[in-house]
């Protein structure tokens, strides 16, 4: 490839910092139903529709994320971000995703909101069941792409059966290493995964705008404010912003694949510390199930409403701030690493088992918690079905069938 050529691809790939903040704020006021389902509408948003990278490109982000601890869809969105329009762009990706749902539970701890009606259960359920159709078909097209033999297949398989018997993070974590262990030792059957063509792509995928040192710089700092912050706090040094910020930071480091994981961590840090009633913390987590966007926002909201100074809206800048970063900052510094990783042919073997692996977990999720949480009668699989149809067969965005599934609930709800 010619520097001119080079130049070309690289300009294709990069959008301004307004677009990709438009974009994700349209995802941040539609995305309903977790991390899974965010994913889903990510992959459709960005692969199917604007052609943004390749299914292999977008696997490799999730598979990322699943390692690292933080919320794992608002880090895939961040990298797309970043991909797309350097740092600053990955800055617009996670605010234009992120403050929709700051901003909803913000007014909710105002009082603005009533969540108890029937009709709201009924809206939230249908919200519920459209992420059935959104993770089944990000399933499906990952499936077509990533587990295109019986090998790769037979590895997704075995990754859901590892969920199904050890679950929760260990259970993730574990058939992702296993996929990328089976993939190191079927290399030679695996063609695709370690050709010449697979390997001159993989010198372009996720060409990140950031040195290997400079990643190195900032997994360094993500671990030193890990040791940092309660020894602050313990010296009583910051005072309660930096034991406000200390709380919330270790919740988001030591979480892995966020969405509801996190909520025993917070309830320990500001509960049990006397910073938020049981109450007010119980109502909070219920009003988050109602909006979109990643669960993480839940922090602003309880910093928000936290006892002790700060708190309104100086508390829920350093709680959404102290929660995010250390998933962001982890991401990034390791993004450099994995593009170099993936140019090995045993690095790119690997990354084909951990690919099928995710498709597996993908799976294993479409299960539980998705639909087990949304699919209660057939009613609710008449309206998944409706909804998989007009997302697969008549490419309906996203989130029109969003609107469409949550008004078909509650039709539904009426009928005896």
């Amino acid at each position: 490839m010619t520097l001119a050529t080079e130049g070309a691809e690289d300009s294709k790939r990069r959008s301004s910092v307004w677009v990709i903040f438009l974009i994700f704020t349209r995802l941040g006021l539609t995305s309903f139903g977790g991390p899974i389902a965010h994913l889903g509408y990510f992959r459709e948003e960005f692969i199917a529709r604007r052609r943004w990278m390749s299914e292999a490109e977008y696997a490799d982000m999730v598979a990322l994320a699943q390692f690292l601890p933080g919320p794992a869809s608002s880090q895939v969105g961040f990298a797309i971000g970043v991909l797309r329009g350097g740092f600053l762009g990955g800055l617009a990706a996670w605010a234009g995703f992120t403050l929709p749902s700051v901003f909803l539970l913000i007014a909710f701890a105002y009082g603005a909101a009533g969540f108890d009606s029937p009709l709201a259960a009924s809206v939230l359920h249908g919200l519920k069941i459209v992420a059935v159709a959104v993770v089944a078909q990000a399933v499906w097209g990952m499936a077509r792409s990533l587990c295109p033999d019986r090998e790769r297949a037979t590895i997704a398989v075995l990754a859901v059966l590892i969920i199904a018997f050890v679950g929760g993070s260990l259970g993730q974590i574990s058939a992702i290493v296993l996929g990328g262990l089976i993939g190191l030792l079927i290399a030679n059957r695996l063609p695709d995964a370690t050709s010449a063509t697979s390997a001159a792509s993989s010198h372009t995928h996720l060409a990140m705008p950031l040195s290997r040192g400079a990643g190195a710089a900032l997994l360094l700092t993500a671990i030193a404010l890990l040791g940092a912050l309660p020894l602050l706090h313990h010296l009583n040094i910051g005072g309660q912003e930096i034991a406000l910020f200390d709380a919330f930071y270790r919740a988001g480091a030591l979480v892995f694949g966020g969405g509801h994981v996190v909520l025993p961590l917070l309830q320990d840090s500001v509960v049990d510390a006397g910073w938020v009633t049981p109450d007010a913390f119980m109502a909070g987590y219920g009003a988050t199930q109602a909006v979109p966007g990643p669960l993480f926002t839940f922090a602003a909201y309880l910093g928000f409403v936290s006892g002790p100074e700060p708190h309104g809206w100086s508390g829920a800048a350093i709680a959404l701030a102290a929660v995010f970063l250390p998933g962001l900052l982890l991401m990034m510094g390791a993004l450099p690493y994995w593009d170099t990783l993936r140019r090995f042919k045993s690095a790119r073997a690997a990354m084909a088992g951990i690919n099928a692996a995710v498709v597996g977990v993908l799976g294993a999720a479409l299960y539980d918690p998705v639909w087990t949480s949304a699919i209660l009668n057939l009613k609710d699989f008449t309206l998944a079905v409706i909804a998989f149809v007009l997302l697969m067969a008549w490419k309906a965005p996203a989130w029109m069938v969003v609107v469409g599934t949550a008004l078909g609930a509650v039709v539904f709800a009426q009928i005896p």
